[in-house]
């Protein structure tokens, strides 16, 4: 394992499927590679969905807490989002690089700017095929009204135009496919010198070696 963990940071409009991918290549990766990849765990205020754990899927707070740890200064980014809070924790960034662990970390493009100015990372977006195929994956939810799906269609044309900014970007049409893309960033960017290198230099010293 490298010396420091590299932050993964995936975006994307409601609806480009980020989540389902960031699930199914955590499962793969962690099932295929000694070399661990961990889900970043955001604070939200959002009420949990059905089947979310805290801790797991997201630590679940108050607005009242949340309010109190931008007070204290502990979140690395945070933003409002769809009328809830989201943040991530200082803390929990710095262990996961200072102990080698590479993170995951889902957000929405307010937090990813914030991420960009003061952080290394990977910078990973999402886009759907086309504007009607997203609105008709948010309709196919069925558990949103017509209302906030027209909020998240509009804020979708916003953050499209936040792609320039990323290093990858992936278009979510074919599941399998994006999927394949996705695991294939990670893995390249583990094998950059600079990670592999602690990893490799016993290999390189037998040769000298001889």
């Amino acid at each position: 394992m490298s010396e420091r963990g590299i932050l993964f940071v995936v975006s994307a409009p409601s609806g480009a499927g980020k989540t389902t991918l960031c699930r199914e290549v955590l499962k793969k990766i962690n099932s295929d590679f000694k070399r661990p990849l961990k889900w970043s765990c955001s604070y939200t205020t959002r009420p949990a969905r059905s089947g979310e754990k805290n801790g797991e899927d997201y630590f679940f707070v108050t607005e009242q807490d949340f309010e109190q740890m931008i007070k204290s200064g502990e979140f690395a980014e945070w933003a409002v989002v769809h009328g809830h809070h989201y943040g991530t924790s200082v803390r929990y960034l710095r262990e996961a690089e200072d102990k080698g662990i590479d993170l995951l970390l889902e957000i929405d493009c307010q937090g990813a700017r914030q991420l960009r100015d003061k952080y290394k990372g990977v910078f990973i977006f999402i886009l759907p095929p086309s504007f009607e195929e997203l609105k008709r994956r948010l309709k196919g939810r069925g558990t949103e009204s017509e209302d906030v799906i027209g909020r998240r269609l509009k804020r979708a044309m916003e953050e499209v135009e936040e792609y320039p900014f990323y290093d990858y970007i992936i278009v979510n049409q074919d599941f399998a496919l994006a999927a394949r893309e996705l695991e294939g960033i990670i893995l390249s960017e583990r094998s950059r010198l600079i990670v592999k290198e602690q990893e490799i230099k016993p290999i390189v010293e037998q040769f000298r070696r001889k």
